[in-house]
């Protein structure tokens, strides 16, 4: 049944690329679209115990034994807390024109609550944004990437606590007032569907909570979002008119597609797009969650009162969307408990005896499947009245092998054909009308892959861990290099 799928949705998806999109140019795209690179504080700054930074929850869960995958954390990372300059060279380098970054929240206030800003943090990110802007390259800045200050999480449980949004309403208004300026895009939370089930569900996340049956992922979800708007509401009275920025969330979704056109699997594959997209988009764009999430997730669902309701409402300018893969989705009846997968009443697959959805990257739920970009695009237009949608995270990795040389680790023939294929839908759906702005590769460097260590590369450059953690390009970014210059850039490699 899956191979039959699959070969449908192939066809079709062969039918309408054009052999002009097979041969990608940056000439696909408007003049204005905006191509950058991404990447998150954690992951890439280091520095964790220098510059006045305080700890964050996911500094004590890596430091965990048994949290991460290789036993190793993020104090170093790769060190751009030193090494900016050197990472913004390659960028403009490489070509790209901007560069989406986060704000570590315990480098501004180290414990979180906003009683004494950190001037060494405002200086480094200053610092930073300064050397973006002599470089021609603009500075995309993300709030919140997972890195809770700790005390926030040890003193009154973090994400599940009301509180959490007026302190992050604090450390916002902070930012736009020593950034804003300067900065013209801002993201309030990247991926609150991550924190919410990573974080306080399946427990592989920062903080680390795993209570079955419980509202708190639920909690965590409510309260992301009512930061969100608390902080878009301050940016829109303060900042905006004086400013002239836009500001947005991001919200991660992988595409579901119906495995059979039955009736109960077509539902399905709504459902499981409703519990990643429609729990963060809905209350903002209608006010509330979506149905199927009322109906199955019952009193666990936190409910919004009617001021929730008016500041959510339109609380963005822009959404960014990181998507990096899709499954095929089939109707499964429930059994048992309500828990957030369970609830959905669906099954997803990616494998089968006889194939897959994709060619498989090295983290096991990442299938190449570029068809469902252009679907998740259509699906947002509709849904939503077209809003702006800049693409903020799309990527795949490779496994970290210590015995491979140096040339076959550089050598990313995969990850090549996969931007390829990947903007190519891209390209598709903004000839189908979709207001997409602009693309951001994930990620810039190699780096701390959460709960995988060190184990997995998602860069564009190659960072060598036991060599001074040099960096060298990958084929995929000269790749990059030659596309954004006008070229086909079919090799992906330097002449």
């Amino acid at each position: 049944m899956a191979d039959e799928r699959k070969r449908l949705v192939e066809e079709e998806w062969n039918s309408m690329i054009s052999t002009d999109q097979q041969q990608l140019s940056r000439a696909h795209f408007p003049p204005e679209f905006l191509f950058g690179v991404a990447t998150s504080a954690y992951q890439v700054e280091g520095a964790a115990n220098l510059g006045g930074r305080g700890p964050s929850i996911w500094d004590k869960f890596a430091a965990t034994e048994g949290k991460t995958k290789d036993g190793k954390d993020g104090a170093v990372a790769v060190d751009q807390y030193h090494r900016y300059k050197e990472d913004v060279d390659l960028i403009a380098k490489m070509g790209f024109s901007a560069y989406r970054f986060s704000i570590s929240w315990s480098r501004i206030y180290p414990d979180g609550v906003g009683t004494e800003v950190n001037n060494e943090g405002i200086m480094y990110y200053n610092n930073l944004i300064n050397y973006l802007l002599e470089k021609g390259i603009e500075p995309c800045v993300t709030l919140y990437h997972w890195d809770l200050p700790l005390h926030l999480d040890e003193s009154m449980r973090g994400w599940l606590s009301d509180s959490i949004v007026d302190y992050f309403a604090i450390y916002a208004e902070t930012c736009f007032a020593n950034f804003g300026d300067r900065v013209k895009k801002w993201i309030t939370i990247n991926e609150p569907l991550q924190t919410a089930i990573n974080g306080y569900f399946t427990g592989v996340f920062a903080p680390g909570r795993r209570e079955r049956l419980s509202p708190e992922p639920y909690l965590a979800a409510h309260h992301q979002l009512l930061a969100h708007a608390a902080a878009v509401s301050i940016y829109r009275r303060k900042f905006k008119d004086l400013q002239g920025g836009e500001i947005g969330l991001v919200v991660d979704c992988e595409w579901a597609e119906a495995l059979t056109d039955n009736v109960e699997d077509i539902a399905a594959a709504a459902r499981r797009v409703d519990f990643q997209l429609g729990w963060y988009l809905d209350p903002i764009f209608f006010g509330d969650y979506p149905k199927s999430m009322k109906e199955r997730v019952g009193d666990l669902l936190p409910v919004f009162s009617d001021k929730d309701k008016g500041i959510l409402r339109n609380s963005l300018d822009f959404v960014g969307l990181n998507h990096y893969t899709s499954r095929f989705v089939s109707h499964k009846t429930k059994n048992g408990d309500n828990h957030y997968f369970a609830a959905q009443e669906m099954a997803s697959v990616a494998e089968w005896e006889n194939g897959s959805i994709g060619e498989k990257a090295a983290s096991p739920w990442l299938y190449v499947v570029p068809w469902g970009l252009r679907k998740v695009l259509n699906y947002i237009a509709q849904r939503y009245n077209n809003p702006p949608i800049y693409i903020t995270e799309n990527g795949m990795d490779d496994e970290d092998n210590d015995t491979s040389p140096l040339h076959e680790m550089l050598d990313d023939k995969l990850r090549v054909a996969y931007f390829k294929g990947y903007l190519a839908s891209v390209s598709m759906a903004i000839k189908d009308g979709v207001d997409v702005k602009g693309y951001f590769a994930w990620s810039l460097v190699d780096n701390f892959e959460w709960q995988q260590g060190y184990t997995k590369r998602f860069g564009l450059i190659y960072v060598d861990y036991k060599n001074g953690l040099s960096r060298h390009l990958k084929s995929s970014a000269y790749w990059f290099m030659k596309f954004l210059k006008g070229e086909d850039g079919k090799n992906g490699k330097e002449d």
